[in-house]
């Protein structure tokens, strides 16, 4: 499973990256593959851990926010494993050429 997650803090300012910043951290002390890109962060693994993860990190952020929108958009595919870094590569393929991924391939 993949999980695109993004945190947005409500009524604190538009400087969100110390809050964020804490959102990095558990998801990067968990055992689970991610990416951080600049419009959220991408997980791979189980529903169970994905879940867990983005739980902990929405309760960190909302410690310091009256209000916290969370975002999640989820692709499940069963069968396949490794999918943060195969997809890229696939569409790498497909182009003919490597594409910025910020080292992810």
């Amino acid at each position: 499973m993949l999980a695109q997650i993004s945190f947005t803090p409500v009524g604190i300012g538009e400087e969100t990256k110390e809050l964020l910043a804490k959102a990095a951290k558990i998801v990067a002390q968990s055992e689970l593959d991610y990416q951080f890109t600049s419009m959220g962060i991408i997980i791979e693994g189980d529903w169970d851990d994905v879940t867990t993860i983005t739980r902990k990190c929405h309760e960190e952020i909302r410690k310091f926010s009256d209000r916290l929108v969370t975002n999640i958009r989820i692709d499940d595919r069963k069968g396949l494993g490794n999918r943060l870094k195969n997809n890229v590569l696939e569409v790498e393929y497909a182009v003919g050429d490597s594409l910025q991924t910020n080292g992810l391939t």
